[in-house]
């Protein structure tokens, strides 16, 4: 039974080491693309035969393809749009898990079957309310439309908020606390896991977005968002002496994004763990 145990567990990591590699290979092979110094999009082998940071350099020194005002540009989208929506999803999330009123229950269900759709089914019609609004090409439109979903999002907020004692509201509103003041003064900073939660993913969905980015920004180029800038990289044309270069934004991109899970992973982790209870 012992050896039996020990194969078992020896074939269970072996399966989880060749998993690991398999899904690590494409993140090793586009950071050393970013470093290599010779070929073009397209060569025999894995590991660079010259190191160079020349591509890391041509980003930010060639005007072609702008990528630190593209950088820029998603920057403010996905910070705009992370405060508006943090504070979007967390209001509409304390609300139905405190407020008993009509027809709750109902609401609920139907915001879970519009959950269901995805996002890009209404594409075509924001794009033309935005074309009507003379809003297309802008940076504003994007994080009006990001943020404008944010409200459908509350379930695991709401659920988190369930777990927090409704007695602590009823002892605070004996002392005199309003609504305003139970919510920022006693239940915000008990929930600081699922705020954490709510705004790395509001952040992530903008930072990461193409199919709206897109559609909206059309060929505003100074307008774009690096999803949209190092797509432009690949085309036809211009693949063979950029494609080294897009390696290296692609890793510059994923810098912030890595940082911010590695410094909040604790609270993200809490955030869907206590989330999902309910």
């Amino acid at each position: 039974m012992k050896r039996k145990k020990q194969l078992r567990f020896a074939l269970t990591y072996l399966l989880l080491v060749v998993l690991s590699l398999i899904w690590l290979f494409p993140i090793i092979w586009v950071v050393l693309t970013s470093f290599r110094g010779e070929g073009s999009a397209y060569v025999p082998y894995f590991i660079p035969k010259t190191w160079t940071l020349d591509n890391y350099i041509k980003l930010f020194t060639n005007s072609s393809f702008p990528f630190a005002r593209w950088f820029l540009n998603t920057l403010i989208v996905s910070t705009a749009t992370c405060v508006l929506s943090t504070f979007i999803t967390v209001s509409m999330a304390y609300s139905l898990s405190r407020i008993k009123f009509k027809f709750r229950n109902r609401f609920l269900k139907i915001a879970l079957v519009l959950n269901m759709f995805p996002g890009f089914m209404s594409m075509i019609a924001v794009y033309y309310i935005l074309k009507a609004l003379g809003l297309t090409q802008t940076l504003t439109s994007l994080v009006l439309v990001y943020s404008a979903g944010a409200a459908l999002t509350f379930y695991i907020a709401k659920g988190f908020f369930d777990t927090i004692p409704y007695s602590l509201d009823e002892s605070a509103m004996i002392d005199g606390a309003t609504r305003m003041d139970i919510f920022f003064k006693i239940t915000l900073p008990l929930s600081k896991p699922i705020i954490v939660y709510t705004a790395l993913l509001a952040f992530i969905g903008p930072w990461i977005d193409f199919i709206f980015a897109q559609v909206i920004l059309g060929d505003a180029t100074s307008k774009y968002t690096v999803a949209i800038g190092l797509f432009s990289m690949l085309q036809v044309d211009t693949i063979n002496d950029w494609f080294m270069a897009f390696a290296a934004g692609s890793v510059l991109i994923a810098i912030p994004i890595t940082l911010l899970f590695i410094f909040m992973q604790k609270y993200y982790v809490e955030g869907i763990t206590g989330g999902s209870v309910k």
